[in-house]
């Protein structure tokens, strides 16, 4: 029979079916460059603050840092008169500070030193002091001196303060000491530190016949860092 009368059928070998390909979204090993450098910087970054950590925290360790303590030792008030028509104030003012740095392993470079002399709330005198290195366990003598005129003004009641206080005899007045310092542990320095010490006081008036039984009142001042 002619192979054109056959109902199409074929009978040669079978011919296998077409591969399926499957592609799942979102999944895979590929890491988008951006992410992936993200990360990385992380990763890094957090490593490094452990480190710093761990190292800030052996050093205080084995320093043992303690705060370093001032006081007001001494004062000698020998003028304050206020002017009450052009508000001038004259006045002679002497002062013993000591400073007592109780660290066994630091010392502190004093690069500058400005001691200013408050009244009421008003500077009325300011003096730069010599700087200086303070070496361990060592306790440091400061006397600034204070001597001159100014202009003080005053309002009401800091004036009827000073009318109360001209009439005792006592003062009570504050000094500020701004400082650039630098701590030394062996062979490294820090960086410049700018300390701020507050001392309030009460000073008796020598003119008004001191008693040789009064004696200053050694005071502690504020450290603040």
């Amino acid at each position: 029979m002619p192979e054109s009368h056959l109902n199409g059928a074929y009978y040669g070998p079978s011919i296998p079916p077409p591969s399926k390909s499957y592609h799942r979204h979102g999944r895979g090993s590929s890491c988008n460059p951006c992410s992936c450098l993200f990360g990385c910087l992380c990763k890094i970054i957090f490593t490094i603050l452990i480190i710093l950590g761990v190292a800030a925290l052996v050093v205080w360790l084995v320093l043992r840092p303690n705060k370093v303590k001032f006081y007001m030792t001494d004062a000698t008030l020998t003028q304050f008169d206020l002017s009450t028509t052009n508000n001038t104030l004259y006045y002679d003012l002497a002062l013993n500070m000591t400073i007592r740095n109780p660290n066994k392993r630091i010392g502190i470079y004093y690069d500058s030193i400005e001691a200013r002399a408050m009244y009421q709330g008003e500077r009325f005198a300011s003096q730069n002091l010599e700087p200086f290195y303070q070496g361990h366990k060592n306790t440091s003598t400061l006397s600034p001196v204070f001597k001159g005129q100014s202009l003080v003004l005053l309002g009401d009641r800091e004036k009827s303060n000073y009318n109360n206080e001209k009439n005792s005899g006592v003062y009570e007045m504050e000094v500020k000491l701004y400082m650039r310092i630098r701590l030394k542990a062996g062979r490294i320095k820090t960086h410049k530190i700018k300390p701020k010490i507050e001392c309030d006081f009460k000073v008796l008036l020598e003119s008004n016949g001191r008693p040789s039984s009064a004696k200053f009142e050694e005071t502690r001042c504020d450290l603040d860092w």
